[in-house]
């Protein structure tokens, strides 16, 4: 049986891409497996206990790129001297966060202490974006509180910022996160139609898992919305944002 050279040349190239992917995983584990290593000793020297590191994509493959997962509500600047120490790793060939966040420019101050998060704080301070019981949909009231909490946000331009659902601990865990997730996303959803550029708000649920201090975990006030200011970004200009010719 004649088989055509078209056929061996592909087999061929085949086999050589699966040799040399092989190859490059026996290599990558070793290196991966350093490169966590030194984090978790230069994450233990900054501040021991707060973040864990990992070297795998979200695949499972080992990777060179940090991505890291704070343990509670790490502050900002302990965030930013963490990524950096472990950007200064050799080898290491990005850093990211699990909430979504990156590495901010070494030159960047600390956005925490930006007025707009103290003024969304002030308005949540006396009153929650409420929802129907087990739901999504928001609850009367709370759209008007979403027209307050915009406005604060708007001076914010530039930056991202991060909306967190939570719930209280009634329930399956697994629904809660989903639920607190769908439910920062219906934030989301209503900051965009207010004007708050969507490339500049991320979201994330984390269920029951964060109750608010000295709070029973199922206390129904721990069911709330939560949002930071976590890292400055581009955000391209919209047909809204830039005034049109007089």
């Amino acid at each position: 049986m004649n088989i055509r050279p078209s056929i061996l040349i592909l087999g061929g190239a085949l086999l050589v891409a699966v040799l040399a992917l092989v190859a490059a995983n026996q290599t990558a584990e070793p290196l991966s497996d350093s490169l966590a290593q030194k984090a978790r000793a230069v994450i233990a020297s900054e501040a021991a206990g707060s973040v864990t590191a990992d070297f795998r994509s979200a695949q499972g493959w080992p990777s060179r790129h940090a991505m890291l997962t704070p343990k509670g509500d790490v502050a900002e600047t302990t965030r930013a001297r963490i990524a950096r120490a472990v950007a200064a790793i050799p080898g290491v060939g990005g850093v990211h966060w699990t909430d979504g966040t990156m590495l901010a420019d070494p030159g960047e101050a600390p956005m925490e202490s930006l007025r707009c998060q103290d003024d969304v704080a002030a308005i949540l301070g006396a009153r929650t974006i409420r929802f129907e019981e087990s739901s999504a949909d928001l609850a009367a009231g709370g759209t008007e509180l979403l027209d307050e909490v915009a406005a604060a946000l708007r001076p914010c331009f530039g930056a991202r910022i991060a909306i967190t659902g939570h719930t209280d601990s009634s329930g399956d865990e697994l629904a809660n996160r989903e639920l607190s997730l769908q439910r920062a996303t219906t934030v989301k959803r209503a900051l965009v139609a207010r004007g708050i550029p969507e490339q500049s708000l991320q979201t994330r649920g984390l269920g029951s898992s964060l109750p608010v201090s000295g709070l029973d975990p199922a206390d129904p006030a721990n069911r709330r919305i939560e949002f930071r200011v976590v890292a400055k970004v581009q955000v391209a200009p919209t047909p809204i944002d830039t005034p049109g010719p007089r």
